[in-house]
C-alpha cells in the first residue's frame, strides 16, 4: 500500500482534487470501502481511477449498467467489467467516466457518495464532476420532460440538507453548480429533447413526503395535497425525487461540481400513480441519458 496522503484538518485543497474532510483517516493503516468491496491495501486507486473526470450516478444498478453499455457504444470507449466487488453497488468505467448506482433515497446514496469520494481522493482524481441521472415526478411539466435542476429544496422548502449527528440537527447548504447545469441544459436543447429548468424537491419518502394520496397511510386531504403542489409550483419547483439535497450537499463538501437531471414520469398536478406502458417508460428513461451522452461525448472530444 502506498503512503496515505494526509488529510488537512480543515479539508482545504486548492489542487482541484476531490476533498475529504476527516483527519481520523490519517490514523488508519488501511481504509476498507466496504460497500464497494475495495480497500487501499488491495486496490491501486490512482491506476484504476486517477483519470476520472465525470461520475454518472443513478438509483438502479440495472439502469446504470445499461447507460454504461450504451455510452460505450456511443463513444467507442471500452467498457470495464463491474469494478465493485460487493453486491451493494455496481461500478463501470468508460475512459474518464465512472458509472455507479446509488440505490433509492439519501441514506443509500450517502453511503455510495462517502465511499466514492474517498475512492477518488485516494486516486488523486482532479476536477471531477458528478451527474445524477434519474426519474422523478414532474410539477407543471409534461410527462417525458427532462428537468435540469437549478436548485434543491428539502421538505421545509429550505435549500439545505438536514442530518442528525450526535443527537443534534445539522443543516448544510445544498447547492448545485450553475455552469454545469447550463451546459447540460444546452446539450438537451441541441438534442431536441424536451428540457426544463427548475428546482427539485427532495422528499424523504415516495408517498407521504410527496403528498401522494395512494400510500398505505394518508392523514391529509385532497385540498391539502393540492395546496402543497401549488406551493411547490410557486417556489419554482419542477420535479420531486428523493436524493437532491443530499447529493448537492455532498458534492459541495467534496469540492466537486454537481448536477441533477431527471425525467418526469408524470405531472403531479394531474395525479399520483405512474401508469406508463413499457415502451413509453423506456423512451422516457433514455431521455436524460441521451442528454448526458451528448454532453460527455463533447467533453471527450475536447480532451483528445
Amino acid at each position: 500500500m502506498t503512503k496515505q496522503q494526509e488529510v488537512p484538518k480543515d479539508g482545504s485543497n486548492d489542487s482541484g482534487e476531490v476533498q475529504v474532510k476527516n483527519p481520523h483517516l490519517n490514523e488508519q493503516i488501511d481504509d476498507v470501502l466496504y460497500h464497494f468491496g475495495l480497500a487501499r491495501s488491495d486496490t491501486n486507486f490512482p491506476e484504476l481511477f486517477g483519470d476520472v473526470k465525470y461520475v454518472c450516478t443513478g438509483g438502479s444498478p440495472t439502469r446504470i449498467k445499461m447507460y454504461a453499455e450504451l455510452f460505450s457504444q456511443d463513444s467507442g470507449l471500452p467498457l470495464s467489467q463491474n469494478l465493485s466487488r460487493s453486491d451493494r453497488f455496481v461500478m463501470f468505467k468508460t475512459g474518464a467516466i465512472l458509472w455507479v448506482n446509488h440505490g433509492m433515497g439519501v441514506p443509500s446514496m450517502s453511503i455510495m457518495l462517502n465511499e466514492c469520494i474517498k475512492l477518488l481522493h485516494y486516486a488523486h482524481a482532479r476536477d471531477v464532476s458528478f451527474i445524477r441521472i434519474g426519474t422523478s415526478g414532474g410539477i407543471d411539466v409534461l410527462p417525458g420532460t427532462v428537468v435540469v435542476s437549478n436548485g434543491t429544496l428539502n421538505g421545509l422548502f429550505e435549500e439545505a440538507h438536514t442530518q442528525y449527528i450526535n443527537g443534534k440537527i445539522v443543516k448544510r447548504e445544498a447547492k448545485l453548480n450553475p455552469e454545469l447545469a447550463k451546459e447540460l441544459y444546452n446539450s438537451g436543447v441541441s438534442e431536441n429533447l424536451p428540457v426544463a429548468h427548475g428546482k427539485t424537491l427532495c422528499a424523504d419518502d415516495f408517498y407521504e413526503g410527496q403528498m401522494r394520496l395512494d400510500g398505505a397511510f394518508c392523514e391529509y386531504d385532497v385540498n391539502e395535497k393540492a395546496d402543497f403542489i401549488a406551493r411547490l409550483k410557486d417556489n419554482g419547483v419542477r420535479n420531486i425525487e428523493m436524493e437532491a439535497t443530499g447529493f448537492a450537499s455532498f458534492t459541495t463538501r467534496a469540492n466537486v461540481k454537481g448536477a441533477i437531471i431527471c425525467v418526469a414520469l408524470l405531472n403531479r398536478l394531474n395525479g399520483d400513480q405512474v401508469t406508463l406502458d413499457k415502451a413509453t417508460y423506456i423512451d422516457y428513461e433514455l431521455r436524460p441519458f441521451k442528454l448526458v451522452s451528448s454532453f460527455l461525448r463533447g467533453k471527450i472530444a475536447q480532451m483528445i
